[in-house]
């Protein structure tokens, strides 16, 4: 898996929902550059014969064909990949369908985002004799991203630099009931539980979608517009539309501007 999120040298996929698919994968495993290695993972295989059926849920078709390619190739990894979703309402569809024991979920998605499928799949998540757990897998290292989905019910929370063997290792993992972090997002998550504070309420943050604050923090870290589009699988023109819109809900008139006020809250 590349930085860009997706399999290196491809066209960005269109910012839109697809649908939804029930299927198995056999695609040829790619090779991506070093990455980020997961806390505590070991190295990765089938589990001695094991097997796991995941679902991915991610509104980019690109990412989830590198996924596929990458995992899927279940004689090898021990991983079959039974179903996959562009959204929030597709998703439910066919996790519900499916009953995966693993499910690797976006945290942006059209409908109301990953915590919207924790909240819906709430009742498969608790089922004792066939748990559905939970592993998110997002672009977004922000904390409020990671701290949501593990409230909600995830059991960990990996970034897309993951490498292919790490993912495969944090699934297994994931099946047996642990919890699996990227590095550094682990302490967001031992600090977020650790304080019996609530976090405040920002009132301007809550007027941006997920999408908006994930533009946000990139240009706050001073990706440039062309950047972003590729780090997000969308084009430059809706990149733009997205900082206008941050722009007139924040009632800032610029970029630096914008820095700033991400700054002062932490966001970058």
């Amino acid at each position: 898996m590349s930085d860009a999120n997706g399999p290196t040298g491809q066209t960005p996929a269109s910012n839109g929902p697809e649908d939804a698919s029930v299927s198995t994968a056999g695609a040829e495993s790619a090779t991506g550059p070093a990455a980020e290695p997961v806390a505590g993972a070991g190295a990765a295989s089938a589990g001695g014969g094991r097997r796991v059926r995941v679902v991915l849920v991610d509104d980019h078709r690109m990412f989830r064909t590198g996924v596929q390619a990458e995992i899927g190739e279940t004689e090898r990894t021990g991983v079959e990949v039974v179903g996959e979703a562009a959204d929030v309402d597709q998703a439910v569809t066919v996790i519900t369908a499916t009953r995966p024991e693993v499910v690797l979920l976006d945290v942006h998605l059209p409908g109301g985002g990953g915590v919207e499928v924790l909240r819906r799949c709430a009742p498969l998540m608790s089922d004792a004799r066939q748990p559905v757990r939970f592993l998110a897998l997002s672009v977004s290292d922000a904390a409020e991203d990671v701290i949501g989905v593990i409230r909600g019910g995830a059991r960990g929370y990996v970034t897309k630099t993951i490498t292919g063997t790490d993912l495969v290792d944090s699934i297994f993992r994931v099946q047996d009931g642990d919890a699996v972090f990227s590095p550094r997002l682990a302490g967001f998550v031992l600090d977020a539980f650790a304080s019996t504070d609530a976090p405040p309420v920002d009132e301007d943050l809550d007027r941006l979608t997920q999408r908006e604050r994930e533009v946000l923090r990139l240009i706050a870290r001073g990706y440039a517009y062309k950047e972003i589009a590729k780090q997000l699988f969308i084009s430059v023109k809706t990149v733009e539309s997205h900082v206008s819109a941050v722009l007139r809900k924040l009632q800032l008139s610029n970029r630096h501007e914008l820095t700033r006020w991400a700054t002062a809250r932490r966001l970058v």
